[in-house]
């Protein structure tokens, strides 16, 4: 059993594996990857990391890219799009969620194949869910192969459940035990993740 703070702070655990870290929204998932990142970056080249940043602006709470709560993102290739959105908040019936999805999934394509074109041993993934709802698995799945290292967070909940009818929160839930199925290792946070002022990280989670 790896809880959140012991994953924090012992980040070789994590070389050479498929992680995922999920939980509801607000649990501090970009949180814990961040802390995550800026371990990785003192004991490992760099060079060696990429960060692809998949999560929509912040919008009624939730949402945020990983540079708002890392500096150490300037150290890294760092991958994002600041036009994905989050179709569930914004979208006001089943159409427009589904515009929205498919547009997020077009912004991050391009992302997974420059990645795809100069792999790096670690990948960082901020908020693959947003990809899962309309993209091409067949992609993420040759990006999953080529990372030595893969640490993704994903939403996992009910608070966004309600997606207007145009059934991307199934899609979600299917595509995500796919996904589960193709890492070594899923952390659960059930209880906030929060940095200390000492910087260490506490929250409650488990794994498998």
């Amino acid at each position: 059993m790896m809880d959140a703070a012991t994953l924090d702070l012992e980040v070789d655990r994590l070389l050479g594996k498929k992680t995922l870290i999920v939980g509801e929204a607000g649990t501090g998932k970009s949180h814990l990857l961040a802390r995550i990142l800026e371990k990785m970056v003192e004991t490992i080249d760099p060079r060696e990391i990429t960060v692809i940043d998949m999560a929509p602006f912040r919008f009624s709470g939730v949402g945020g890219k990983l540079r708002d709560l890392t500096d150490s993102v300037g150290r890294v290739r760092y991958l994002t799009d600041d036009g994905i959105a989050p179709p569930r908040l914004l979208g006001r019936n089943a159409a427009e969620v589904l515009r929205l999805a498919e547009r997020n999934a077009s912004l991050i394509g391009p992302l997974l194949i420059e990645y795809l074109n100069r792999p790096t041993r670690v990948l960082l993934v901020n908020d693959v869910t947003v990809y899962l709802h309309a993209g091409d698995l067949s992609l993420l799945w040759r990006v999953l192969e080529a990372a030595e290292t893969f640490v993704a967070t994903c939403y996992e909940g009910r608070r966004l459940s309600d997606d207007r009818g145009s059934g991307i929160t199934e899609i979600e839930r299917k595509r995500l035990a796919e996904l589960k199925g193709r890492v070594d290792n899923v952390l659960v946070l059930r209880e906030p993740f929060i940095v200390r002022r000492d910087g260490i990280g506490t929250g409650g989670g488990g794994s498998r």
